[in-house]
């Protein structure tokens, strides 16, 4: 009885999108044959995941549906920091949807703090798992912002990789250049910026920075913070 219904289920589901129906009543009829309606959970994904994937190829859209999955567990295993699991799942994701410029933001953020995680178990002296994890997530930002060049959180992280991890200060600056441009009134970019700056040895453009965001804040300790560091930044300057 239980293959009849699979069976009439499919056909229902091959004569509607012969014909040419909606896209949410295909997936209606995906969900019945699987089981499978709106997973929340880790378990739950993982399993959404596994059934669609074994009816990929007799369900239109499935793949799709498989592609948004893995993005939403992905983003649940870094809200729990498991980052090396959120990266496989974003790299699945990115073959259903390779033009998805937040795929390439988040493969970013992972390949970031999975470089922290990369030490020296074996004892070998190399930083070589730690510096391709690092230029994996360049890459990652990179392809961001070339498929939307105004966005601002792939800027921003690019900014932070190349000041703080790759020390290139030089090439952050014009990243944080535009995402302030955009978000006029992003501290923490700004705060990057000025610190790129003192690092490239611009230290009239970094006292100003921090003079913007002193202007900017309306929290106190923000303030005090960009005051001592405008400090650190002109006694630099008077010693050179």
């Amino acid at each position: 009885m239980k293959k009849t219904v699979l069976v009439c289920v499919l056909s229902a589901v091959m004569m509607l999108t012969s014909c040419g129906v909606s896209n949410k009543t295909i997936l209606r009829y995906q969900k019945m044959e699987t089981g499978v309606s709106n997973p929340t959970t880790i378990e739950e994904l993982k399993d959404a995941i596994k059934k669609y994937g074994e009816r990929a190829s007799d369900v239109q859209l499935a793949n799709s549906q498989i592609g948004i999955w893995y993005k939403i567990l992905g983003t649940k295993y870094i809200d729990n920091k498991m980052y090396g699991e959120a990266l496989k799942c974003f790299q699945e994701a990115l073959k259903y949807y390779p033009d998805n410029q937040n795929l390439y933001y988040y493969v970013g953020v992972c390949a970031g703090y999975m470089s922290h995680a990369s030490l020296d178990f074996g004892g070998s002296g190399t930083t070589e798992v730690k510096y391709n994890y690092l230029k994996l997530a360049e890459e990652a930002y990179l392809r961001a912002i070339s498929i939307e060049d105004r966005y601002v959180r792939a800027l921003y992280g690019l900014g932070v990789l190349y000041v703080f991890e790759l020390d290139e200060p030089e090439k952050a600056i014009p990243h944080l250049e535009k995402a302030i441009s955009i978000d006029t009134k992003n501290l923490d970019a700004m705060f990057v910026l000025a610190r790129a700056y003192y690092s490239n040895y611009e230290f009239d453009k970094s006292a100003a920075m921090y003079d913007k965001i002193i202007a900017t804040t309306k929290s106190a300790e923000t303030k005090a913070t960009a005051e001592e560091n405008k400090k650190t930044v002109l006694d630099a300057a008077y010693s050179n």
